[in-house]
């Protein structure tokens, strides 16, 4: 039997497959729940999600306001990106040529590999961190530069300190943390901004990698070293792969005009780009060699490597059966198939016309998923999904997430790819929380 979060009610963590909930947000529950376990308790973080609306044109006036969708009206991030991501399409190709991708899986909140460090998207050019480890300071630190317009993602860079990137227009911003007598290295010509964080920790804008013709970046994944960032536009015919260190970029050029999204293997053997208009490209990172593939179940709205990286999950806007693509050898072949992973559970209960964006834990144990539509009942829920490798994938329904406030639908969500003591979600709502869920089922950490 699934776990379900009756209205009105906000979840907690799960404890051996069973999602606990509690009657309202606060930090009492957890301590009674998980935190017995990890010793720690996550906190939610509250941000404004009226700032995340677009602006309207000054020349057009109450007219427009009065043309936005009501979802927006509600504070809808992901209404509002819609409306900006399809403009844009329809300026670049004929809309008989590509399918507008209505629902954008921008990797909006982000956590440290090694640290309990969160920073997530909290404004139009705003990003937040929040430092579970700063036991002195409990409240955020805002990283704002008049540099930083229109952030669409986030990442942590791999093996590279305390060091974010930040996608938004014309550039990737790279922030760096700064302590007392170590301070951060700014690369000449830019100028830094730096803010204040916890004690004596400093967040400080130190290199700007342009994109060509002021592109709005709208796709990054670092390389698992750490070493290269890729980088993608849906205004552009290629993506670029940064080496960060130089500062130099190179384009990588095959017509894959409206990148969507990209997806380094945890290998770095392999690396995965999709398209605006339905197809995606298995690449090989030796000779930068690529294979095309498509799909009969629209496009591609998410896509998550599995911890070894010989393998990924890719989710698509009309069906709610994801597919798992296995290479048949090793590195750098591109041979591939393509295997069907059933979530008719889901399915038959929601009623839902396709899946919107996927998360997979990095030990391979829990999937997360938010879906289109379906019934009244579970609109806005997270389902939560206990994944068998055997080595074919399967997935079995354990239940579902419901966030805080008023109508709260998932916005975006991340794992922490290094938590020791199991999965951790954290999930970005509509209503204005970022919250993280502890997913405890192992019997070693239980007591």
């Amino acid at each position: 039997m699934y776990s379900f979060p009756q209205p009105g009610s906000v979840t907690i963590c799960e404890i051996n497959r069973d999602l606990i909930t509690a009657e309202n947000l606060s930090d009492d529950r957890a301590k009674e729940t998980y935190a017995k376990v990890l010793g720690i308790v996550f906190s939610a973080v509250s941000f404004r999600t009226d700032h995340l609306l677009p602006s309207p044109n000054p020349e057009q006036g109450s007219e427009q306001l009065g043309r936005i969708d009501e979802s927006v009206q509600r504070n809808s991030w992901s209404a509002a990106l819609q409306g900006i991501f399809s403009n844009s399409l329809k300026r670049l190709f004929h809309p008989n040529d590509v399918k507008l991708l209505p629902e954008v899986d921008l990797h909006g909140v982000s956590w440290h590999q090694h640290k309990h460090i969160l920073a997530f998207i909290s404004g139009p050019n705003h990003v937040t961190i929040r430092d579970y480890e700063d036991s002195e300071r409990k409240e955020p630190c805002i990283l704002t530069h008049e540099s930083q317009r229109d952030v669409k993602l986030l990442e942590w860079r791999p093996n590279g300190g305390r060091t974010l990137s930040v996608a938004c227009k014309g550039r990737i911003c790279i922030w760096t943390a700064s302590y007392p007598g170590n301070a951060a290295s700014v690369r000449p010509g830019v100028t830094s901004g730096t803010i204040a964080r916890g004690t004596g920790t400093r967040w400080t804008l130190v290199d700007f990698l342009r994109s060509h013709n002021d592109e709005q970046i709208s796709a990054l994944s670092w390389s698992p070293d750490g070493r290269y960032l890729a980088s993608g536009s849906y205004e552009s015919s290629s993506f670029t792969i940064w080496d960060v260190a130089q500062g130099r970029g190179t384009p990588i050029r095959r017509g894959l005009g409206g990148i969507s999204m990209l997806k380094w293997s945890p290998t770095g053997d392999y690396f995965f780009a999709a398209k605006f208009d339905g197809t995606f490209y298995l690449w090989e990172t030796n000779t930068w060699t690529s294979e095309p593939w498509s799909s009969t179940s629209g496009f591609v709205t998410g896509a998550t490597w599995d911890p070894d990286g010989g393998m990924i999950l890719v989710a698509f806007s009309e069906s709610l059966t994801l597919g798992s693509v296995h290479f048949a050898s090793k590195p750098p072949s591109l041979d591939a198939h393509l295997l069907p992973v059933d979530l008719s559970e889901i399915q038959s209960l929601t009623h839902s016309r396709g899946i919107e964006k996927i998360a997979w834990d990095a030990s391979g144990d829990r999937l997360a998923l938010s879906y289109k539509d379906g019934d009244e009942l579970y609109k806005g829920l997270i389902a939560i999904c206990d994944v068998k490798r055997t080595p074919l994938i399967s997935a079995s329904l354990i239940g579902f997430i419901r966030g805080p406030g008023d109508n709260p639908r998932p916005l975006a969500f991340s794992f922490h790819d290094k938590f020791k003591q199991g999965p951790l979600l954290t999930v970005c709502w509509s209503s204005g929380f970022c919250c993280t869920y502890p997913l405890i089922f192992r019997s070693h950490i239980l007591p």
